[in-house]
């Protein structure tokens, strides 16, 4: 089978958030941020199909609201049982060639970036992420708060999604991930011994967690 399915992590309970909601759900203007997530992606040109693992007891709201636009399965405890959730789903039929992973709070992310990604599976890279360059100083600092160096600015990058990967590369990735733990999904490919391959991220695609996001999201939405 060829072709791209996005798998949409949407299962978080939003803790920082504090919107009394599963942060997927919070109305931005009307519509909840995994309708503008799941939005975005579709509006691309270049996703097939979507699936989207919600908390357990949302999954009859999110058929409601996503309509046909989503396969929705129950999540899990956290963002790599979620995701894996979601990968069984695709195993029941003829597998995409390429799988693009999403954070539903990147509510806002432009379709350009989601076509850049995919273009770069398209190019020959197995795993590509969006990324942006820093552009404050970063600090490791150990568990007593005293600072024990300063890296290279000019070398990091901060990542966002969505995280695109060929099917089978990802695949291998969750199946010999363990009980390690993960903050996104590049790094599974990592621990693996798999490339990935940077494309320019962008500013909107920032993740909304903390009463600050949603202020932003708010001011973009308003314009």
């Amino acid at each position: 089978m060829t072709g791209t399915v996005a798998v949409v992590p949407a299962a978080g309970s939003g803790e920082r958030l504090a919107a009394g909601v599963p942060k997927a759900f919070y109305q931005l203007d009307g519509r909840t941020l995994v309708e503008r997530a799941i939005d975005g992606l579709l509006k691309s040109g270049v996703v097939d199909h979507v699936v989207v693992a919600v908390p357990p007891d949302r999954t009859d709201r999110a058929k409601l609201i996503l309509g046909g636009n989503a396969t929705v399965v129950a999540g899990g405890d956290n963002r790599v049982d979620s995701v894996s959730r979601a990968l069984a789903a695709l195993t029941d039929g003829e597998q995409p060639e390429f799988v693009l992973v999403h954070d539903a709070a990147r509510a806002l992310t432009p379709p350009d970036l989601v076509v850049r990604v995919v273009e770069s599976l398209r190019a020959g890279h197995l795993a590509v992420i969006p990324v942006l360059p820093l552009s404050d100083t970063v600090k490791v600092v150990d568990a007593n708060g005293a600072v024990l160096g300063t890296p290279e600015r000019a070398g990091l990058r901060a990542v966002q999604t969505p995280q695109g990967f060929a099917t089978g590369l990802l695949l291998r990735a969750y199946q010999q991930a363990g009980s390690a733990e993960f903050t996104d999904d590049a790094s599974l490919v990592e621990h693996i011994g798999g490339q990935v391959q940077v494309v320019d991220g962008d500013p909107l695609a920032f993740k909304i967690t903390t009463r600050l996001d949603l202020l932003l999201a708010h001011a973009i939405v308003a314009q």
